[in-house]
């Protein structure tokens, strides 16, 4: 009974956040990829800043991750300087339109 009341207080007061949300469009992240397949859609891509990494390839990633890991960047939760950089550029549009370009296979 507590997990009910509990699930349904959580639902309800994330309701108003998730309904405001975008809906993606893959097809219109079409012409905002670039700046994303530069180094996410290179296997095996390292990169040397702020120091040396593997890049994580995102394709098939799920939505929600790639939106919140966007959102995180440009709010500063998550720090990188590129990405944050280039996710404060974007909007929430373009966070959405990227996550549904992104959680697709693209083979």
């Amino acid at each position: 009974m507590k997990t009910t009341i509990l699930s349904f207080v959580l639902l309800f007061l994330a309701g108003p956040a998730l309904a405001q949300a975008p809906v993606g469009n893959a097809e219109a992240a079409k012409g905002k990829i670039s700046m994303c397949e530069g180094c996410h859609g290179i296997p095996d891509y390292r990169t040397a800043y702020p120091h040396v990494y593997h890049v994580p390839l995102i394709m098939g990633q799920q939505p929600v991750y790639i939106a919140n890991a966007l959102h995180e960047y440009k709010s500063g939760a998550r720090s990188h300087p590129s990405m944050r950089a280039i996710a404060e550029s974007l909007s929430d549009q373009d966070i959405a339109d990227l996550a549904a370009y992104f959680s697709q296979d693209h083979k």
